[in-house]
């Protein structure tokens, strides 16, 4: 990586405001049995995650600027091969109530 490559990493993590972002999103507790794979943030996202188990496959993103979904504040989408649902940012514990209810389906 040149002089660069390292100033548009710099200049992309102050757009995208990791930093806050490191802080203002919550922790998620993952059941010890599912297969977590933390995934690139690509398309705009912020952050994204897929979950394993049963089966069963669920994708996760974090939108924090509205770039994905025009839901007008910070929300998750997970998608779970046929719906798509959105979670604001306080309702990530209601999103993994979620999650762990159709995985265990």
């Amino acid at each position: 990586m040149d002089a660069m490559d390292a100033l548009n990493i710099y200049k992309c993590e102050e757009l995208q405001e990791y930093r806050k972002w490191m802080k203002e999103i919550p922790a998620f507790h993952f059941e010890k049995e599912w297969n977590v794979k933390i995934i690139p943030p690509f398309g705009g996202a912020i952050i994204r995650f897929c979950i394993d188990y049963n089966d069963k496959h669920v994708s996760v993103y974090f939108d924090a600027y509205d770039r994905l979904g025009f839901m007008g504040k910070p929300y998750f989408e997970l998608y779970d091969g046929d719906e798509c649902y959105r979670y604001l940012l306080n309702e990530s514990e209601k999103m993994m109530e979620d999650i762990k209810s159709f995985l265990n389906s």
